[in-house]
């Protein structure tokens, strides 16, 4: 009875919504089974599969750079431009916003530490506002780059030598030693700069030629048979151009040598860098700094010789006074002459002409047993490239005998 009024009852729902919900419930249906006779839908052929992404082949390795010289070091622009032309590693830079070249390994702790993107062709840069040693730690921490870990870490061109105990005040030998604490393999490399006598372009020339050594490393690192235990402090002589090959060369022990210069206090500091920038604005610091300068040397005639009164410890029970001197001193490094020092030390080959790769530990020097395999890792090295240079030269010569006889031989 029911059923047949229900048959008479017209469809509430619109006749296109109804035609909507048969299509999709159409295309819900459970699949056919084995024994179901396949029709139009069930034998139409299942669409052919996505085609599988190109294979880019392996990634290249990650290589991590810094300079004590800063983000805009001449050196560092050189290092970046020559590993990124040589076109065998991902190049990603992480340096000190500005020169900081004598920190050692100093850290920057319990303050905030920022990181500002920077334009380099052909890498991902940062520059950060700490030390050296900073970057690294940062660089290798997985909070700035998204690789978990560089293959190498370089730190330079730096400019100045890194010779003898000198490592210990420079930060471009400590960003090396940080990596290798870290356990990642590090090389240090510095232009023996001279005053008056050092170009921009011995850094592209000192790029080049220290090439071939981090090629040599990086596929031996990728191969598990670098160094270890150890960085490599690489020293290129004050005329690249003019060098007379490498030497694998030992620490010295020479330190250089600190003058200490007494200064005046009241000096103005000099507002001279800011007018050649913005001459209206140099012109506004500069009275401001006259105006401080003058402001602070009369605070400063107060605090100069300041007599203070103190609690006594006399048994009278008496105040006493006592007299408190400020003096401002300022040190400088001093060139030293060194005389009979061993051919085969950091600092001779440096000045003989040569360029120095000083294998260091962590604590300085490398240990003896480390020396032997470090000599001929070297060697294997400048083997290898001797023999690229060979070949490339007979291919060279090979073409020009292949064009001269084509030249020379009768047209048909």
């Amino acid at each position: 009875m029911s059923s047949g009024d229900d048959s008479r009852r017209p469809n509430p729902l619109p006749s296109a919504l109804v035609s909507n919900l048969q299509s999709v419930l159409a295309t819900r249906r459970p699949p056919p089974t084995e024994d179901a006779t396949p029709t139009a839908e069930t034998s139409a052929p299942a669409p052919a599969p996505a085609p599988a992404a190109a294979d880019d082949g392996p990634a290249k390795p990650v290589v991590l750079l810094t300079c004590a010289g800063g983000i805009q070091s001449p050196g560092l622009a050189a290092l970046v431009d020559a590993l990124v032309k040589g076109g065998r590693c991902d190049v990603h830079v992480c340096a000190p916003e500005s020169d900081k070249p004598v920190c050692g390994h100093s850290i920057t702790i319990r303050e905030t530490v920022s990181a500002t993107s920077v334009d380099f062709t052909g890498a991902k840069a940062f520059e950060i506002s700490g030390t050296p040693v900073d970057c690294i730690s940062l660089g290798l921490s997985g909070r700035l780059f998204a690789w978990s870990a560089p293959a190498l870490v370089i730190s330079g061109i730096n400019a100045g030598p890194n010779c003898g105990y000198e490592m210990f005040h420079s930060s471009a030998v400590a960003a090396a030693r940080e990596a290798l604490m870290c356990g990642v393999p590090s090389i240090a490399i510095s232009l023996n700069w001279k005053k008056d006598e050092t170009k921009d372009s011995d850094f592209k020339d000192a790029a080049g030629l220290c090439l071939p050594l981090i090629h040599a490393a990086l596929a031996d690192i990728e191969k598990g048979t670098f160094l270890s235990g150890c960085l490599l402090n690489i020293g290129v002589p004050s005329s690249p151009s003019a060098n007379k090959g490498f030497k694998l060369t030992k620490q010295s022990i020479c330190s250089p040598a600190q003058s200490w210069q007494a200064v005046s206090s009241s000096r103005p500091t000099p507002a001279s860098h800011f007018m050649g920038m913005h001459q209206s604005l140099g012109i506004q610091l500069a009275q401001l700094g006259k105006d401080a300068s003058a402001a602070g040397a009369a605070r400063r005639g107060n605090t100069q010789r300041k007599t203070v009164e103190v609690e006594s410890v006399a048994a009278a029970g008496k105040p006493e006074t006592r007299e408190v001197v400020k003096k401002s001193f300022r040190a400088e490094f001093v060139e030293k002459l060194h005389e009979g020092l061993d051919e085969d030390i950091d600092l001779r080959a440096l000045e003989n002409g040569f360029i120095s790769v000083t294998p260091l530990s962590i604590h300085g020097r490398v240990e003896p047993e480390l020396e032997t395999p470090a000599s001929d890792w070297l060697s294997a090295a400048l083997a290898v490239d001797k023999e690229k240079e060979a070949s490339a030269v007979i291919a060279e010569e090979q073409d020009a005998t292949d064009v001269a006889e084509e030249k020379e031989s009768p047209a048909t």
